[in-house]
This record gives structure tokens, C-alpha cells and sequence, in this order.
């Protein structure tokens, strides 16, 4: 396992390769509270590391391997003892918050499913790879800022549920290009296809029949009764601007079958300034504003 180029002095620490100036992850995080930075960039950069493996490694045999040493080094994290030099520097916020090992096990699982080729065949189970991805991590980013109550950790994984499927939509071409359906297979097979024949571009062509569908499964997930308004400013405004992205994904007729679209660094910079307004207002609960439907 190699260790970054750093964009800081720590090369773990924020910011970082998971969280690069102009990203979503980078002002969700430069809108948290200065002491929490390089915590929650050591927690995105984890994310990166095991993620990464589906991008650079082409064996699945190698892959799966890398999977199993990410996957007991979350144990020995959790148990004090471990290897890699960004566990060591995670290691002192595990003790301190108690953060738990369940949603790092829970990624590197939807990591290796990914690499076998796992067929997502509903729309449960595609909610499911998102919630064991990116809401796995927003609870670990909830409890480092001190939220521990089950209700707030339910609105924080939902959050990250929705901000993975938007993701999802985004690189559905993308997707479909590496034989990786982004769609659920119950849907590809009505279609009579499969996630091989996606990789043709005529078949690709039809993307934007399908995302509509898993954009209402998306918003969807906003209008759940939770209470995301209480949750911290970093993750509510990912949020925002994945939700933004989701809305100009939806005015494009979804065309992004041979294309990855995505908001610029200024825009989301202000969509983050807007949010981070808004959470002033202390006692804050319920619903977010801008997810309600027409806003």
C-alpha cells in the first residue's frame, strides 16, 4: 500500500486525495469545524483506499486479496494494532469518539461484492450496496461530530444512501462501460439485456429511459420522516449539492451514457456557504428546505 502525494503537511490529514480542493467531500468537510478536519479527511481517505481497488486493479483474484487485507486491517484498527500508516493516524479518533467497525466491514463487503460481480436485482438491493457505501461512512462522519442517537445515525446513513445513488446516476455510462449495471437487473431484464451487453453503446443509448426511476428511488430518500435538519453542516451539505446535481441531471433528460457530468467547483462552493447559513439557526429539526418537493 502506497501513501499519497500530499496536498498538506499531513498527507492524511485535509486536504487530501479523497477530498481534493473543488470536490464535494473538500467543502462538506472545509464547513465542519476546524478541530474535526483531518479526522473526517482521514475517514473519506479510508473510504478512497478501498474504493480505489476497483479502479486499479484488474485481477479480481488480486483485488479480492487487496479487499481481505483492507478488511483485517479494520480489526486491527479496532483492536489498536494497526499497519497502515493512515490506520495509525486514525487510530487516536477510533478510541476517542468509540467508533464502531461495522460500517468499515459493511464497505469493504459492498467493495468485494462489486468485484464479483454481484447482480443487484431490485431496487431494495440497490439501495442496500448505496447505504453500505457512502451511509455506512456519513454515520461515521455523524458520530466523530458527536451524534450518537440511533434516530440521528438512521437521518445520517440516509443522507449518505441518497448522495451514492445520485452518485450511481451520474456514472451510469460509465458503469455500463465496465459491465457494471447501474441499474437493477429486474429492470435490465425486462429490457431484455444483461450488464455485458450494456458495454455496447446502442444498448448504453437507452440510460436515460431507466435513471428517471432511480432518481424518484433518490429523492425518495429525502422525503423520509427523519430528522436531517439536526444533522451536521458537512453532511447536509453534501447533500445539497448532490441534490443539485441530481436536479441538473434531470434537466439534461439523464444523458449520460457517454459522459460524466458534475457541478463546478464555484457552484458547489456557494450551494455549501448557503447550507452552512442556514445551520445557524440553532434548534434546528425536521426536514432540509430545499428537499421538499417544488423548493
Amino acid at each position: 500500500m502506497t501513501v499519497p502525494q500530499s496536498l498538506s503537511p499531513d498527507p492524511w490529514g485535509f486536504p487530501n486525495l479523497a477530498c481534493p480542493p473543488g470536490s464535494s467531500t473538500y467543502y462538506s468537510i472545509r464547513f465542519s469545524p476546524p478541530a474535526l478536519r483531518d479526522d473526517l479527511a482521514r475517514l473519506a481517505a479510508w473510504r478512497h483506499q478501498v474504493r480505489a481497488i476497483l479502479e486499479e486493479v484488474r485481477d479480481p483474484g488480486v483485488a479480492r486479496l487487496k479487499v481481505q487485507w483492507w478488511r483485517d486491517e479494520a480489526q486491527r484498527l479496532v483492536d489498536g494494532v494497526p499497519n497502515h500508516p493512515l490506520n495509525r493516524a486514525l487510530q487516536p479518533l477510533v478510541a476517542r469518539a468509540g467508533l464502531p467497525i461495522a460500517p468499515l466491514f459493511g464497505l469493504t463487503d459492498e467493495v468485494e461484492a462489486t468485484i464479483l460481480a454481484r447482480e443487484l436485482r431490485d431496487a431494495g438491493a440497490l439501495e442496500a450496496a448505496c447505504d453500505a457505501d457512502l451511509g455506512g461512512h456519513f454515520e461515521l462522519l455523524a458520530r466523530v461530530q458527536g451524534h450518537q442517537d440511533p434516530d440521528a445515525l438512521a437521518a445520517a446513513r440516509c443522507l449518505g444512501t441518497f448522495c451514492a445513488l445520485v452518485y450511481r446516476i451520474r456514472d451510469s455510462g460509465w458503469l455500463a462501460r465496465q459491465g457494471r449495471a447501474p441499474i437493477p437487473l429486474t429492470r435490465l431484464r425486462a429490457a431484455g439485456l444483461n450488464p455485458d451487453r450494456l458495454r455496447l453503446a446502442e444498448h448504453r443509448a437507452r440510460l436515460p429511459e431507466w435513471l428517471p426511476e432511480l432518481a424518484q428511488q433518490a429523492r425518495a430518500l429525502l422525503a423520509r420522516p427523519l430528522n436531517f435538519a439536526g444533522l451536521p453542516a458537512g453532511l447536509r451539505l453534501r447533500a445539497r449539492v448532490l441534490a443539485s446535481l441530481l436536479d441538473e441531471l434531470e434537466a439534461l433528460s439523464f444523458q449520460v451514457a457517454e459522459q460524466r457530468l458534475s457541478l463546478t467547483p464555484w457552484r458547489k462552493l456557494w450551494l455549501a456557504w448557503r447550507e452552512s447559513q442556514w445551520s445557524v439557526r440553532p434548534g434546528t429539526t425536521g426536514p432540509l428546505p430545499w428537499a421538499k418537493p417544488g423548493s
